[in-house]
């Protein structure tokens, strides 16, 4: 029995070390990287919402904050019907906060619009880009003390960047919202 309970402890010492090592992860940056092009136009638009200004860099996680987000991300996954641009504008790429229906830099930007409602700081809420075999995708990245946290319209889980299944190539930048940094590929253990 007691060694039962030790092997116990020492299989959950490992996996909850080896899970906050791996949910600790940020990601790095590599310079300067180009904006998506239908973001400048929203910016001109909605500068509030492309704003990286004010408050701190890094969030410091706590379980109300978890849970906040998750009901956030929830929330917009829902309340927000998916829909290509090319249906909605008849445009191929048009950023923008959406009311009914959207694509994912839409979801993303509602998520962000929300957070920014409940108090979060603009300087932690990144916009960010990456693909999935030869799609692109947008996300919502979340700067915090457990690393660097994905909000994405194709699931509710909230997950380090590093355990999703994207290759991120760019974010907005912490301290100038309308300029955007490469981001290095994530190590996959």
């Amino acid at each position: 029995m007691i060694r039962t309970a030790v092997a116990f402890a020492c299989i959950l010492f490992a996996f909850t070390y080896s899970h906050s090592a791996k949910a600790g992860e940020a990601m790095q940056l590599r310079g300067y990287a180009f904006a998506p092009p239908a973001f400048k136009s929203f910016c001109s638009k909605q500068s509030g919402l492309c704003s990286t200004n004010g408050g701190n860099k890094v969030v410091q996680m706590t379980a109300a904050r978890r849970a906040e987000l998750s009901r956030v991300n929830s929330m917009v996954n829902s309340k927000i019907k998916e829909k290509s641009d090319k249906s909605t504008s008849g445009k191929a790429d048009v950023w923008k906060l959406p009311t009914k229906e959207g694509d994912c830099e839409d979801f993303a930007i509602m998520k962000k619009s929300e957070l920014i409602k409940r108090g979060w700081p603009r300087r932690a809420l990144l916009l960010t880009v990456g693909r999935l075999g030869s799609q692109g995708h947008t996300v919502l990245t979340v700067r915090t003390s457990e690393g660097d946290l994905i909000l994405d319209n194709r699931t509710s889980s909230i997950r380090n960047w590093s355990s999703t299944p994207y290759r991120y190539y760019a974010r907005q930048s912490q301290s100038n919202g309308s300029a955007w940094e490469r981001i290095t590929p994530a190590k996959r253990g």
